[in-house]
């Protein structure tokens, strides 16, 4: 949620802070602004989408080697130009942007007004900026100020601030889980962040801001303090990812480059840690023993979205494997019912972005009652992986488009080789079995890529009979039923279009009602131990009267005799098949967003990392 970028050197830094707001439009939002010090404060705004931005910086250049920049997405005051960030203080001295929400806004506001503040938007935001300009009027020094300010603030925030005073300075501040905040480090020139494409063709050698942290950036070097101004010495991460990688190049969408990145992604996060000679798995990020991994009693899956449908599958592979008692919670509900976690609970929460804030605070629920916490995240350095005792990093590459798809097949990879490394730890995979199934695994970017092959399935004749539909029932059963949960995410995250997941045994306590001849129902029905029983179902709806799309094993000719139109995935071993059945969902969701006229990679209303409850 919210973007924040800033540079400090030489070059033209408003174009430098535009490109990169650029490359974060994934994040969701719906106005910008860039504020740029130049011998003098000058601030552009608009609301929409960033050309509106470009074209204002057209027509009135934002001059000099620093600034700062943000797209927001709105929770205080209307997605209009006047809350639009950056804001200033009344003399037009001070800039701020900020990600997050000031929990103690009224408070602070009343308080403000009542000395005589006069505010000039709605937003939560514009209090720092008040804060930071009363501070200065006592005396302050500009960074005394903004650590005055920011130890008045509840919540959790990225925060960003600028002077006239101080026009060679960036102050930025982590305070909470309020999202990342990035330096990105070069050569007399330095640059900020809240996520990482947005610098990377700039520089791959970054430093991420702990909680309470603040830095003091210059074109000649950074200072990392404590909140309280203890200073702090930090280390520096480079970053393997391409930035060619962060461009669409020959497809249409970010959405559609990441569905055919999958084969890819799914190698790189089997390579380095699998030995396909023996069979076993290496997790050395969770250093777990034997016994300790035989002392855990329970697994509890914490996530949200898309992560949530990766944990209910995981539970049917760690179960299946390691014979361990597993739950998937909702992290947004999980602190909220007193959960019942000791020190023999593992917490595993799933992130794309490492700073989903109601993850954090579900891993926060589980350090106070002493449990062991593991992540799978694709962002190095985010919280979600700082706070773990142990962390599998996805090997998914940036994720652009705001629905999730190689980080959703990315993570069920992590999660069957998780299953099968503490299968072995624990003794209830034996040897033989080990090797069977990495032989499997090892299939698996292949198969994928076999799904991914033009023509392999007839998409454009579902699109042209159905996109029209304001409706859709998914069903699966078994480790499928969160595959069809997950199918409808997908079309109704970015084609609007109602749609609902259902374990299938449960479409005749209520969801049968709706099937008729304008409802499509898509059914997975894969070779498994369900098959049969999915047959079943396909038959009730036809029984009715209903359009069946079928999702099959490739030459299954029993199910589309009975189909009104069939998708195919290749044969599989069944812990692995629901990585190859998602992707034809999300195809179908893909084309018919299109088709639909919808922006596929920004979808309205949603942002790639939600960082506030």
């Amino acid at each position: 949620m919210c973007g924040i970028v800033g540079y400090v050197g030489s070059k033209d830094a408003s174009t430098v802070v535009l490109e990169g707001l650029k490359k974060l439009e994934y994040r969701g939002y719906d106005s910008a602004g860039i504020a740029a010090v130049n011998g003098l404060l000058d601030i552009r705004r608009a609301s929409g989408k960033l050309i509106n931005l470009e074209i204002k910086l057209r027509e009135l250049p934002l001059l000099g080697g620093l600034a700062i920049g943000h797209t927001r997405w709105a929770t205080h005051g209307a997605p209009i130009e006047r809350n639009a960030h950056p804001h200033a203080d009344e003399a037009n001295s001070v800039a701020v942007v900020q990600n997050g929400i000031v929990e103690n806004f009224i408070a602070l506001r009343s308080q403000l007004q009542a000395e005589g503040h006069d505010f000039k938007s709605e937003t939560d935001t514009e209090v720092i900026t008040h804060l930071i300009d009363k501070a200065l009027s006592e005396g302050k020094a500009f960074e005394a100020a903004c650590r005055e300010a920011f130890q008045q603030l509840e919540g959790a925030h990225a925060i960003a601030v600028v002077s006239q005073q101080e026009p060679g300075k960036i102050v930025a501040a982590r305070l909470g889980n309020a999202g990342g905040v990035i330096v990105g480090l070069g050569q007399g020139e330095n640059y900020l962040a809240s996520d990482i494409p947005a610098i990377l063709e700039h520089t791959q050698n970054v430093v991420f801001l702990e909680d309470r942290e603040m830095a003091v950036i210059t074109a000649a070097g950074v200072s990392y303090t404590k909140l309280d101004g203890t200073p702090v010495s930090k280390r520096s991460t480079h970053i393997n990812w391409d930035p060619v990688s962060a461009v669409k190049g020959q497809y249409q969408h970010f959405m559609q480059k990441e569905i055919y990145e999958q084969p890819q992604a799914i190698q790189s996060t089997i390579r380095g840690r699998v030995d396909f000679t023996t069979g076993k798995i290496q997790f050395e990020e969770l250093q777990l023993t034997p016994a300790e991994a035989l002392e855990i009693n329970h697994l509890m899956i914490v996530a949200c979205g898309t992560s949530f449908y990766a944990g209910q599958v995981g539970r049917f592979i760690i179960e299946k494997l390691a014979r361990m008692k597993v739950s998937v919670e909702y992290a947004s509900e999980f602190r909220y019912r007193e959960p019942l976690i000791d020190s023999k609970t593992a917490i595993l929460a799933i992130s794309q972005s490492g700073e989903t804030v109601d993850t954090l605070a579900a891993l926060e629920e589980g350090q106070v009652h002493g449990a062991r916490l593991w992540s799978i995240v694709n962002v190095q350095g985010s919280m979600v992986h700082k706070v773990s005792h142990g962390s599998i990093l996805m090997q998914a590459g940036p994720e652009i488009g705001v629905a999730s798809t190689k980080a959703f097949t990315t993570t069920l990879t992590d999660l069957f080789m998780l299953g099968l490394y503490l299968g072995q730890l624990r003794g209830t995979v034996s040897d033989e079995a080990s090797f069977e199934l990495v032989q499997a695994l090892a299939h698996l970017p292949e198969l994928a890529g076999e799904v991914l092959r033009d023509g392999y399935n007839d998409y454009e004749t579902l699109v042209s009979l159905y996109q029209k539909k304001e409706h859709f029932l998914f069903l699966g059963r078994g480790i499928h039923y969160p595959i069809a949960f997950e199918g409808a995410l997908k079309l109704k995250e970015i084609s609007y279009i109602h749609a609902e997941g259902y374990p299938a045994g449960e479409m005749k306590h209520g969801p049968i009602a709706l099937i008729d001849e304008d409802m499509p129902v898509v059914c997975i029905v894969t070779r498994d131990n369900v098959y049969d029983k999915m047959i079943s179902q396909v038959e009730q709806v036809r029984a009715r009267d209903g359009v069946v799309i079928a999702l099959i094993t490739e030459g299954d000719a029993a199910v589309t005799a009975k189909a009104s139109h069939v998708l195919q995935v290749p044969a599989a071993h069944p812990l692995l098949t629901p990585i190859l059945s998602v992707i034809p969902l999300q195809l179908l969701a893909y084309h018919i967003a299109v088709r639909r006229g919808a922006d596929v990679d920004q979808p309205r209303n949603l942002a790639k990392s939600v960082t506030v409850e």
